[in-house]
């Protein structure tokens, strides 16, 4: 369940000293290459080292779209989710490298094993996206210690781990990209996902204060904030409605659909785009970005 709305992300005015290689379009979202972003993150190439993402939750949905982007900008993407199959069927689809790590990143230890690993075999993270997340929804007084605190671990712990162990090599090299999978949820309040919405108001704080203290260290924090994006934790969502209501699948369908003013489904390719954004500016900084279709318009 990612509730999210979208903005138009504005395209830097002055490129006097810099051409636009590329402008696309998907949705709101747009992107753009610059000779600018390529002196700030230069791709990789022959001779260069190696230029490392992270991807947490990449096994399927949006972490799955995050991490082909990278991988056609050519990062060489680690991935890491609870699933070992999905992971792989994801580092098949990447045009470029892949490193395939299993973990559940809410247990003791986990954020370290991961990093540790892609640093003993390719070098530091310079990119980190953290897009494990998941959902509950649930009237407030039947909202459970254990849904409540699920959320906590899944939603803002784990990126804070992630962000406080990717920091320090980041600073050391002097750049690095931060993108947080937050949700719209996170600027809005809405019935039903009392806790889902806290953990989410709870990480893009937490990407505000870190893009505060790291902005003049070469390091960028940023969120993406989708709506309902075309994924199968989106397909859950929609059997939870079907089994709570007697509605059946296409008129649950329907009610997360107009959700955006769109009529339709984000799609996972989109928020995709939001987060190449995030990474190839250096001037953007401790933002949450709207990819909903215009439903919040801030």
């Amino acid at each position: 369940m990612r509730v999210a709305r979208a903005t138009a992300i504005a395209i830097p005015q002055d490129t006097s000293s810099q051409v636009l290689q590329r402008v696309v379009r998907v949705g709101c979202v747009a992107t753009y290459r610059s000779d600018d972003t390529a002196a700030a993150m230069p791709r990789p190439s022959g001779g260069r080292a190696r230029r490392v993402a992270l991807v947490t939750g990449a096994g399927r949905g949006i972490g799955r779209a995050v991490a082909r982007r990278l991988s056609s900008e050519g990062y060489a993407v680690a991935l890491t989710a609870r699933h070992e199959g999905q992971l792989r069927e994801t580092a098949e689809l990447c045009s470029g490298p892949t490193l395939v790590h299993a973990a559940d990143i809410t247990a003791a230890g986990a954020v370290d094993e991961v990093f540790g690993r892609v640093e003993s075999e390719w070098g530091p993270v310079e990119v980190l996206v953290a897009n494990a997340g998941v959902g509950v929804s649930a009237r407030l007084e039947r909202t459970s210690d254990e849904d409540w605190q699920r959320m906590l671990d899944v939603n803002l712990t784990a990126p804070f781990r992630c962000i406080r162990r990717a920091v320090p090599r980041m600073v050391e090299t002097g750049r690095g990209r931060i993108v947080v999978v937050a949700s719209v949820a996170a600027k809005i309040g809405e019935p039903y996902i009392a806790a889902y919405t806290a953990s989410k108001h709870g990480v893009l704080g937490l990407v505000r204060s870190a893009a505060a203290e790291l902005a003049r260290t070469g390091v960028t924090v940023n969120a993406v904030c989708p709506a309902y994006v075309d994924t199968p934790m989106t397909d859950a969502s929609i059997a939870g409605i079907v089994a709570k209501t007697g509605r059946t699948e296409q008129q649950a369908r329907a009610i997360l659909e107009n959700k955006q003013p769109t009529g339709r489904l984000v799609s996972a390719e989109a928020v995709a785009e939001a987060v190449w954004f995030c990474v190839a500016t250096d001037t953007v900084n401790g933002q949450g970005i709207n990819v909903d279709g215009g439903a919040v318009q801030s």
